[in-house]
């Protein structure tokens, strides 16, 4: 799994890991891979498509690659669409959160259906869980991280019944796709 985040993606992961019902799955093996350089997406999943090679030459074990990374608004990560391509063409899985992984978290407390830019995104985050900084304190949000799923599953469900397509279909994310898949 590799995430552009420091501390909140990496930290919400290495909680849902710790989770029985992700922990006591024997297939199921989550590495995080922290991206000490430049964030972009396009860099993570390259970094992805190396390993999943690596893996598939020396190991053949891995089912899944997943990348985590955010949109970004109001300015856009550069290379989005072809990291998204990139990985399709080489069987990456990806989360991506538009704007930001802080809407995941969001979603953990209330629905939200309008647009937000990053900043918009940080505010409502912390007026819902009350955390100061990016960190994130993973015993908060486990409990409700179904209910997380079905608000981002019903966010995309109304962006394909209104044709608003990625990078448009801000605020969504896939993160629910990921943690469906390691539940």
């Amino acid at each position: 799994m590799f995430c552009e985040g420091r501390r909140s993606e990496p930290e919400y992961l290495e909680a849902l890991k710790r989770e029985p019902a992700v922990r006591d799955v024997a297939a199921v093996d989550l590495r995080i891979e922290r991206h000490a350089g430049e964030s972009a997406p396009l860099a993570l999943v390259r970094m992805a498509v190396a390993a999943k090679d690596r893996a598939d030459r020396e190991e053949g074990e891995v089912d899944e690659v997943w990348c985590v990374f955010d949109v970004e608004w109001p300015t856009n990560h550069s290379g989005l669409v072809e990291a998204l391509e990139l990985a399709r063409k080489h069987g990456i899985e990806v989360a991506v959160s538009n704007p930001c992984f802080e809407l995941w978290l969001v979603l953990h407390f209330r629905d939200h259906r309008a647009w937000l830019d990053n900043d918009a995104a940080r505010r409502l985050r912390r007026s819902c869980d009350g955390q100061g900084d990016k960190g994130v304190d993973g015993a908060t949000y486990m409990a409700s991280r179904d209910v997380a799923t079905r608000r981002a599953a019903a966010l995309e469900r109304m962006h394909l019944l209104n044709g608003v397509r990625f990078p448009h279909d801000n605020p969504s994310s896939g993160m629910y796709h990921l943690v469906t898949a390691v539940s």
